[in-house]
C-alpha cells in the first residue's frame, strides 16, 4: 500500500502538469494499493472549490465519487466519506450575515467521523456542536 499527499493527487485530477500528472496516474492506476486519508480529500476539496479552480459542488462530488470507482484507491473510511460526500451534496445555502453560506466537505466529513467513531466506541453521539449556522444544517449538529 502506499498514500498519496495532496499534491500529487490533485496532480492526477487536474492534469495540469506535463511531468507530475503522469507520474501521479502511475501511482494510482499502479499495482499497489492506494490510500486517500480524509485530510488528503479535505485539503483537495478546499483547493478545488478555491479561487484559482472555482469547483461547484456537483462538480467536487463528481471528482469524489471518480475516485471511488478507482480500482486501486481505498480510503481512510469510505463508508464516512460516502455519507459526507451525500451531506454536502444536499446541503442548503443560508443567509448568514446577509450572505449566503452553506455547509462544506469538512463540516459534513467532521459530523459523520463523529457518529462513524460514536458507533465504533458503541456509544450514542448526542451531537456536534458548531458555531457554524451553514454546519448546523446537517443532521446531528447543535449549537452550543
Amino acid at each position: 500500500m502506499i498514500a498519496l499527499d495532496t499534491n500529487v493527487l490533485l496532480r492526477y485530477l487536474l492534469q495540469d502538469d506535463k511531468r507530475q500528472s503522469p507520474a501521479a496516474a502511475s501511482l494510482i492506476t499502479g499495482a499497489a494499493p492506494v490510500l486517500l486519508t480524509d485530510i488528503v480529500l479535505v485539503e483537495t476539496v478546499w483547493v478545488l472549490t478555491g479561487k484559482r479552480y472555482g469547483l461547484d459542488r456537483d462538480s467536487v462530488a463528481r471528482v469524489i465519487n471518480a475516485l471511488f470507482e478507482e480500482p486501486m484507491v481505498v480510503f481512510e473510511d469510505g463508508q464516512t466519506v460516502w455519507r459526507a460526500l451525500n451531506d454536502f451534496k444536499k446541503a442548503r445555502p443560508i443567509k448568514v450575515g446577509g450572505k449566503k453560506k452553506t455547509a462544506d466537505f469538512p463540516d459534513a466529513l467532521i459530523v459523520n467521523k463523529a457518529m462513524h467513531q460514536a458507533g465504533e466506541w458503541r456509544t450514542t453521539l448526542d451531537g456536534v456542536y458548531t458555531f457554524d449556522r451553514a454546519a448546523r444544517e446537517i443532521a446531528g449538529t447543535l449549537s452550543p
